[in-house]
């Protein structure tokens, strides 16, 4: 089997001074920098006092779950005949918080939208996306069950 190496840095940014001598004292920060590519700014969820404005490790995830998907289905999608002029995902994740106040994902829905030349045979369209749990990386690291409820457009 064939491995791959995937490298990040994952640099706190929260120190306001005091490091994290009180609980409330230090921000939940952090830049992803990944050599050669631009950096990712990043906090905790905004439930737990994170910045809206930045992506928290739950956006992240379902974001890579998506993306990964999406690029196995364009190669099914080719390998098939299938032309693919647009897609586009509005992913939901299903997260529960336990007692002691640890969460965690449940489940994911993946919307993708995904236009195709006219003639594209469209039950084909849809039975790919059940071959994509297979082979997709993210998809196969997740303990929880990704489903799929795409919505096809034919293009103009």
């Amino acid at each position: 089997m064939a491995g791959h190496v995937y490298t990040s840095q994952v640099v706190w940014t929260g120190n306001r001074g005091a490091g994290t001598a009180s609980y409330r004292g230090y921000d939940r920060t952090w830049d992803i920098a990944v050599p050669g590519k631009p950096v990712v700014h990043c906090s905790n969820d905004p439930l737990l006092g994170g910045d809206p404005a930045k992506m928290n490790p739950e956006d992240l995830l379902l974001s890579a779950l998506s993306a990964c998907h999406m690029l196995w289905y364009l190669h099914y999608a080719a390998e098939a005949g299938i032309t693919v002029t647009a897609y586009e995902d509005a992913p939901e994740g299903q997260g529960e918080v336990g007692p002691g106040g640890a969460g965690r994902f449940v489940a994911a829905t993946l919307r993708p939208q995904i236009t195709v030349a006219p003639g594209a045979d469209l039950a084909e369209a849809e039975a790919i996306h059940h071959r994509i749990h297979a082979v997709c990386f993210i998809a196969r690291s997740v303990n929880f069950p990704v489903s799929y409820a795409p919505r096809f457009v034919i293009a103009d």
